[in-house]
C-alpha cells in the first residue's frame, strides 16, 4: 500500500551534503537502506527530479518522498494506563514512565507504548511507528509527542530535523558542577559495544547545552536542552564530561558517595536503578495550526525523592559546620 507523499524543505545548512545523508535527516522513521532504495527507484526526489545519493544538495530544495508503507505497525493494542499531556486529532502529548518500552522489538514483543497508543487510537497503526516522531530510553521519563495523522507526523518530523523543538531535560549528574555549559562532541556506535553509543571524531553533530538548577554537595541537578537528538545523547555526553548521570547502567560508573553521606541519601543513590533522566519540557509548534504548544511533565516520585535526599544531605553537612 502507498502511503500519501511525504515532503520537506532542506535547510539551508545542509546545504553541500550529500541527498542520501539529508534524506536520513528529514525521513528519520525510515531506515538509511529503504531511503537508499527509493533514491534508486527515484521515489525519492529533489526538487521533482531524481537524483544520486552522492549528488550534493543547495539548502531550500523540496524532497518528495514516496514511500511504500511497509512500515505499519503490526502490535496488538494493549490497555495500558498513559498520562496524556494534551491531545487534539493531530496529536497526543504523553507524560512517559520510566519503565515503559516505546517501540516493541526483541524481548519486548507487548507492552510498549505503542501497544497503550493502539489502545488509545487504532488508526496510528497505519501510520509509520504509530506515529511516534523521537523517542525516550526505557528508563528515562517525561514527554513525548505522538502524531495522530499522516500530515502531522510529516510537519513534526521536519521541526525536529529543522530544530525547531525545544527539548528540556533534568539530569542528577555525579559532581558539585560550578557552572553551565555545552556539550558538542560528535555521537556514533561504540566501536567494539554495539549497546553502547560513544563520542568519537567520526560521529554525527550532537550538541548538548546544560545549566544549573541546583548544587549539592557532591551531586548536581542540571537543566539540559537538546540541540540535536542522537540516542543516548545526554548520557553520553554527561560522560564524557566526566559527569555521568546518576544510575546509568550503560555510562554512569561506579557509585559516588558524599564523604559522611546521611543514611538516607545512601539508601536514595544505592536504591536508584535506572539514569536520573526526565525529559522536563517539549514546545513545538502544532503540525496544523502553527499555535505553539507547550507540555510539561512534572518530576516522577524516584527523581524526586533522590533529589530531596540530596537537600538533606546537604543541609545537615551545612549544620555540622
Amino acid at each position: 500500500m502507498s502511503a500519501e507523499p511525504l515532503h520537506a524543505v532542506v535547510p539551508e545548512r545542509y546545504a553541500g551534503r550529500r541527498f542520501d545523508a539529508v534524506l536520513a535527516e528529514l525521513f528519520p522513521d525510515y531506515s538509511r537502506s529503504r531511503l537508499a532504495a527509493w533514491i534508486k527507484s527515484g521515489d525519492a526526489r529533489l526538487d521533482g527530479r531524481e537524483a544520486r545519493p552522492r549528488d550534493p544538495v543547495r539548502g531550500g530544495e523540496t524532497v518528495t518522498l514516496n514511500a511504500v508503507q511497509e512500515v505499519r505497525t503490526h502490535s496488538e493494542p494493549e490497555d495500558i494506563a498513559l498520562e496524556v499531556l494534551y491531545e487534539d486529532e493531530h496529536v497526543f502529548v504523553i507524560d512517559k514512565p520510566a519503565g515503559l518500552v516505546v517501540h516493541p522489538g526483541a524481548g519486548n514483543p507487548a507492552g510498549t507504548l505503542v501497544n497503550a497508543l493502539l489502545h488509545r487510537d487504532p488508526a496510528l497503526n497505519t501510520l509509520p511507528r504509530a506515529g511516534i516522531v523521537h523517542r525516550l530510553d526505557k528508563d528515562t521519563s517525561g514527554v513525548m509527542v505522538v502524531a495522530r495523522t499522516l500530515q502531522a507526523h510529516t510537519a513534526l518530523v521536519e521541526q525536529l530535523s529543522a530544530r525547531r523543538v525545544h527539548r528540556q531535560y533534568l539530569a542528577v549528574v555525579v559532581g558539585a558542577l560550578v557552572s553551565g555549559g555545552t556539550a558538542d562532541a560528535p555521537i556514533d556506535r561504540h566501536p567494539r559495544d554495539r549497546l553502547r553509543m560513544a563520542v568519537r571524531d567520526d560521529g554525527r553533530e550532537a550538541v548538548t547545552h546544560f545549566r544549573l538548577r541546583e548544587r549539592f554537595r557532591a551531586h548536581t541537578l542540571l537543566e539540559c536542552r537538546l540541540e540535536t537528538g542522537r540516542t543516548h545523547q545526554i548520557r553520553v555526553h554527561m560522560a564524557h564530561l566526566k559527569h555521568p548521570i546518576v544510575g546509568d547502567p550503560l555510562y554512569g560508573g561506579s557509585l559516588k558517595l558524599p564523604r559522611g553521606a546521611t543514611e538516607e541519601l545512601v539508601a536514595a543513590l544505592r536504591g536508584f536503578k535506572r539514569q536520573a533522566l526526565h525529559a522536563e519540557v517539549l514546545e513545538f509548534a502544532h503540525p496544523v495550526t502553527g499555535a505553539p504548544v507547550r507540555c510539561s511533565a512534572p518530576m516522577p516520585a524516584d527523581l524526586r525523592a533522590l533529589v530531596q535526599a540530596l537537600r538533606g544531605d546537604a543541609a545537615a553537612a551545612d549544620r555540622e559546620r
